[in-house]
C-alpha cells in the first residue's frame, strides 16, 4: 500500500470531501456500516484469532475473551442504542431565557485519526473505530507496525465493509506516524506510551485538534491483612498473566502488608503454576527487543521467582524488591513480572503510590470498607477494582481512561460515541413575548428585574 506523505495527504483530503457530502451523517448509513462490520467480524473470527496467535501467541480462548468478544459486544450495544444516541437531548431552560426550549445537538467532528498499539491490536483498533463510525465520522486507522498479521486481517475487513473515503488504514512505522501527524484532523484518538502520547499532543496542538490519549503508567495493587488471600492471589495472577502482562491495566507492582506477605506470595506462585499447567496458554512477548528488555530487568534483581526465558516466552516472575529504586520501578514493565514490596501501615502504602505519576489503574484487596474508602479518597487514578483486577475495563457502562500522565478522555459504550461527537448547545426562542428588560437603554426597573432573575 502506498503510504507516502503525498498519498496520506490526499487520503485525508478525500475523506474530508466525502464527509462534506453528508452521506454518513444519516442514521441508516451509520447502522448499515456497523452491521456490515459486525457480520464481517463474525465471518472472519477464525482468521482474526489465527492472526492474534501469530503476532502474540494468544490462545483462541484469550483472543475471544480480550479482543474479538469485546469488539462484538461493543458493536451489539452500539447498533441497539445508536438511534437514541443521535437524538437531540433536551435540557432545562432557565427563567432568564424563557420562553424557549434548550437542547444539545450531537454532530460528528469530521475526519478522525485512530492510532492503536500492538498489545491488543484488534480490540484497541476496532472499539474506537466503532465509536467514530457511529458518531458519523470518517476515519484513518493507523495500527502498530509490530502486529503485522492482525493489521493484515483488519485491512481485509475494512476493505470489505467500507469505502476508502469513509475508512482507510495506513500501515507502517515512525515515518508514517509522522506523516499522519502533519495532517490536520478533526479528532485524534491515540492509545500507546506516555512518550509517544506527548508527541501526538504536541502535533495536535498545531491545529488545536482535540485528542483522547489512552496511555499507561505503574498501576499498583494493594493487599492488606484483612484480604481473602486465596482470592487475591488468583485474581492478581489472572490480571498479570493476561496477554503475558502486556496490558496497560495489568497490576504493575504489588504492595502487601508485611503480616500476610509470605502467605500471599506463596499463594500467587501456586496460582501461576496451576494456570500454566498447559504451557501453550501463555501469550508471548511481542518481539525480541521487548523480551530482551524484560530479561535485562530481571538479571539485575537478586530475589526472583520464575522469569525463565525461552525465546519470546517468559515465565511469570515475582521479584521481592530490596528497595524502591529498582529499575523495575522506574517505568511500566509491560511484561509478566510483578515486583513485590511489603508495607507496615496503610499510610506507607499510600505514600509509595503517590511517589509515582497517577496510574491508569488501581487495585485493592481488603475486607475493611474504611481501608477501601481511604484509598479511594487519597489516591488519583484512571479506574480500577476493589477485590479484583482488570475487569473494570470490560464493563461498557464504566468510563475507561486515564488521568495526568496516564491519559486524558475516556471511552467504552456510550462514552465512545460521545468522544467522537461534538454536542452543540442550542436555545430555540419563541418569538413572543419579547421582554424588553435585556435591551438597551438600561434603567432602574430593568436592573432590578435582572437581579431578581439572575440572583
Amino acid at each position: 500500500m502506498n503510504t507516502s506523505r503525498e498519498h496520506i495527504a490526499s487520503t485525508v483530503q478525500m475523506q474530508r470531501q466525502f464527509f462534506e457530502t453528508g452521506t454518513i451523517k444519516h442514521l441508516n448509513t451509520r447502522l448499515e456500516a456497523l452491521k456490515k462490520l459486525q457480520q464481517c467480524i463474525k465471518e472472519m473470527e477464525q482468521e482474526i484469532a489465527d492472526a492474534l496467535f501469530s503476532d502474540l501467541h494468544k490462545s483462541k480462548e484469550e483472543a475471544y475473551l480480550t479482543e474479538i468478544g469485546i469488539v462484538l459486544h461493543e458493536l451489539r450495544q452500539m447498533i441497539r442504542k445508536l438511534p437514541k444516541y443521535i437524538r437531540n437531548q433536551k435540557v432545562r431552560t432557565g427563567l432568564a431565557q424563557m420562553p424557549a426550549v434548550s437542547f444539545m445537538s450531537p454532530e460528528p467532528y469530521g475526519v478522525a485519526l485512530v492510532m492503536s498499539p500492538w498489545n491488543y491490536p484488534f480490540q484497541l483498533s476496532m472499539v474506537p473505530l466503532i465509536g467514530a463510525i457511529a458518531a458519523g465520522n470518517c476515519v484513518v486507522l493507523k495500527p502498530s507496525a509490530d502486529a503485522v498479521q492482525t493489521a493484515n486481517v483488519m485491512q481485509k475487513i475494512l476493505t470489505r465493509v467500507f469505502l476508502p473515503e469513509h475508512v482507510t488504514m495506513v500501515t507502517g512505522g515512525r515515518a508514517e506516524n509522522t506523516a499522519l501527524l502533519e495532517q490536520r484532523f478533526d479528532y485524534i484518538f491515540f492509545t500507546g506510551s506516555v512518550q509517544v502520547g506527548k508527541v501526538v499532543m504536541t502535533a495536535a496542538a498545531r491545529h488545536l485538534t482535540p485528542v483522547t490519549l489512552e496511555l499507561g503508567g505503574k498501576s499498583p495493587v494493594i493487599v492488606d491483612e484483612t484480604a481473602d488471600i486465596a482470592l487475591a492471589a488468583r485474581r492478581i495472577a489472572f490480571g498479570k498473566l493476561l496477554n503475558a502482562g502486556q496490558t496497560c491495566v495489568a497490576p504493575d507492582y504489588l504492595l502487601v502488608q508485611e503480616a500476610v506477605k509470605d502467605r500471599l506470595m506463596n499463594a500467587i506462585k501456586e496460582e501461576i503454576n496451576r494456570m500454566l499447567e498447559d504451557k501453550g496458554v501463555l501469550a508471548h512477548i511481542i518481539n525480541e527487543k521487548h523480551a530482551n528488555r524484560i530479561k535485562a530487568l530481571l538479571d539485575k534483581e537478586s530475589r526472583v521467582w520464575g522469569g525463565d526465558v525461552e525465546g519470546l516466552r517468559i515465565r511469570p516472575a515475582l521479584v521481592e524488591l530490596d528497595n524502591l529504586d529498582s529499575e523495575l520501578m522506574q517505568d511500566e514493565i509491560f511484561g509478566p513480572v510483578l515486583p513485590v514490596w511489603g508495607y507496615q501501615t496503610l499510610d506507607e502504602a499510600i505514600s509509595v503510590v503517590k511517589s509515582f505519576e497517577k496510574p491508569l489503574a488501581f487495585y485493592v484487596f481488603s475486607k475493611d470498607k474504611s481501608v477501601q474508602d481511604k484509598l479511594l479518597r487519597s489516591l488519583s487514578f484512571g479506574g480500577g477494582c476493589i477485590n479484583d483486577t482488570v475487569l473494570h475495563y470490560s464493563n461498557s457502562h464504566l468510563p475507561f481512561g486515564g488521568v495526568g500522565e496516564s491519559g486524558m478522555g475516556s471511552y467504552h459504550g456510550k462514552r465512545t460515541f460521545d468522544t467522537f461527537t461534538h454536542y452543540r448547545g442550542i436555545l430555540k426562542k419563541h418569538p413572543w413575548p419579547d421582554i424588553s428588560a435585556r435591551f438597551l437603554p438600561y434603567s432602574g426597573w430593568k436592573t432590578r428585574l435582572t437581579r431578581m432573575i439572575l440572583r
